[in-house]
């Protein structure tokens, strides 16, 4: 949808920088941070499915790729799994009763914070130039326990789906559903700002950046 067109743009003067991609999904294909990646970005690459990061392992060799469930805390949670590659695997069970298609089971798995993944990388003393979170409706639960005073990022994107919408279109999005969001009053908080919006992708900026 343009997502990396603008990622792109913005970080245009960093010829190395940092992401994380949280649900990362494919390495080239739909991906926010590829075009970064082929100008020399590194970063650490997350997914629940085990295909997805067989790949990244492939294709971005120098990247750090973990296949895992990341959630406020270290836990275990159900796992709606539909099959490989699918960008319907969720742990949001309203999300999966909204949907016609039904997963083929459900599995019980392990949990990882975001904090802890990085602090057990490469890049636990980098700085952190932008993050994506694209995980089926689980968005804020990857957030909300988040050290955003000690990984002072500089862009994030994220997914915000509204459930209540019978179809997931760009037409069926409101800026007032956005404004009421946890996610929206969590990033607010923690001195982000909204500067860009692409179907149900909010671009938020860290108003203390110095780009």
């Amino acid at each position: 949808s343009g997502v990396d067109l603008i990622i792109d743009r913005i970080f245009s003067k960093i010829r190395e920088g940092v992401y994380i991609d949280l649900g990362c999904n494919h390495p080239i294909k739909y991906n926010n941070t590829y075009l970064l990646h082929r100008r020399g970005w590194k970063g650490i690459n997350i997914d629940s499915d085990s295909k997805s990061i067989e790949e990244f392992k492939k294709l971005r060799k120098k990247d750090h790729n973990i296949n895992v469930l990341v959630s406020s805390k270290k836990n275990k949670i159900k796992y709606y799994f539909y099959h490989e590659r699918s960008a319907l695997n969720t742990v949001d069970p309203y999300l999966v009763k909204k949907r016609k298609a039904k997963p083929k089971r459900i599995i019980n798995r392990d949990t990882n914070t975001l904090n802890s993944i990085i602090e057990n990388s490469p890049y636990k003393k980098s700085k952190i130039n932008l993050l994506s979170v694209d995980i089926e409706n689980h968005e804020y639960e990857a957030l909300k326990n988040f050290n955003f005073n000690k990984y002072k990022i500089d862009c994030i994107i994220i997914e915000l789906i509204n459930t209540k919408n019978k179809k997931i279109e760009t037409q069926n999005q409101n800026l007032e559903f956005i404004l009421k969001s946890k996610i929206y009053k969590l990033l607010i908080k923690r001195k982000y700002k909204l500067i860009n919006w692409v179907n149900s992708d909010l671009i938020f900026f860290n108003k203390n950046s110095k780009i």
